[in-house]
């Protein structure tokens, strides 16, 4: 599908994007490209096999490649493609991971005044807790959603190469467009992720002095268990999509409210029907994630 395949940014994703690219015949060579400070990473993506080679060069790793991805987290998107400026090619389908679209967007725009039509935003979601080469896996996104977000002036061919490209990597691809992604993903993924961050920061200041965490069970570590994920990250993804984050911060306070008033007045039915509304809905995107 393509003869070389350059990843910026072999990690998580990255890496299993190299993995899985290789194990489905997707590319003849994989080149990694990163700083100096992630040399050590590289070497090892190159020990366990996920790349072919790796450069610290950006115009060494470009070269002749026909596609790129750019897996690298969203704050360093825009200086990523301030330095592919030059070596840009038409030739070439970039694309990349990111996990809010409306920054990345903006960010190409800033660079190049328009976003290039050869550029084909991507969000693949899919991850763990763990990161960098060594927690890369080769079905991380087999059977996950993958949303792809043109532009208006995004040329077609390279949606469809992009989107065949997923689909064979074991993706369910969508498409959609850039602010109904990050509107749906604020609610879906980054609310959530802030939800169980602030939740352990509150619990984990109380436990230093009163030693609660050691008679939590097992629900507070599965609610919990995105509080592992990468603070910077996060904090970068957060930051990206601020004016989706915030309203959606506003009406959980107001449910929260709600149900405050209802336990101070001893509402105790209106308690229950809260509870049985929320409980059939999760059944019903159970339902919905079971027969996809």
């Amino acid at each position: 599908m393509f003869n070389r395949l350059c990843i910026i940014g072999v990690g998580l994703i990255g890496g299993s994007i190299a993995r899985a690219a290789r194990q489905n015949g997707l590319c003849n060579s994989i080149v990694g490209y990163g700083r100096e400070q992630d040399e050590q990473n590289l070497q090892t993506a190159k020990r366990l096999g996920v790349i072919d080679d790796y450069t610290l060069e950006l115009s060494e790793a470009v070269q002749g490649a026909d596609c790129v991805v750019i897996a690298t987290p969203v704050a360093s998107i825009e200086n990523i493609f301030t330095l592919l400026k030059p070596l840009w090619s038409g030739d070439a389908i970039y694309t990349d991971v990111g996990s809010t679209k409306g920054s990345v967007v903006a960010a190409a725009e800033r660079v190049f005044g328009i976003a290039p039509d050869n550029l084909v935003p991507a969000h693949p979601i899919a991850g763990a807790e763990q990161s960098g080469v060594t927690a890369s896996v080769g079905d991380l996104f087999l059977n996950k959603r993958l949303i792809i977000t043109p532009v208006g002036n995004t040329r077609p061919d390279a949606v469809q190469k992009i989107q065949c490209f997923w689909e064979k990597l074991g993706s369910l691809v969508s498409v959609m467009d850039v602010q109904h992604h990050d509107s749906v993903l604020a609610a879906t993924s980054h609310l959530p992720h802030i939800l169980a961050f602030a939740l352990v920061d509150m619990l984990g200041h109380k436990d230093e002095q009163s030693e609660i965490f050691q008679y939590a069970a097992g629900g507070f570590k599965d609610f919990t268990r995105i509080a592992s994920s990468d603070p910077t990250m996060w904090k970068d993804i957060c930051s990206a999509n601020k004016d989706e984050i915030i309203p959606l911060i506003e009406q959980l306070k107001g449910e929260l409210d709600k149900i405050q008033r209802l336990l101070e007045t001893n509402d105790s039915r209106q308690l229950f029907e809260t509870f049985t509304y929320a409980r059939n809905a999760r059944q019903r995107f159970l339902d919905q994630f079971d027969n996809n």
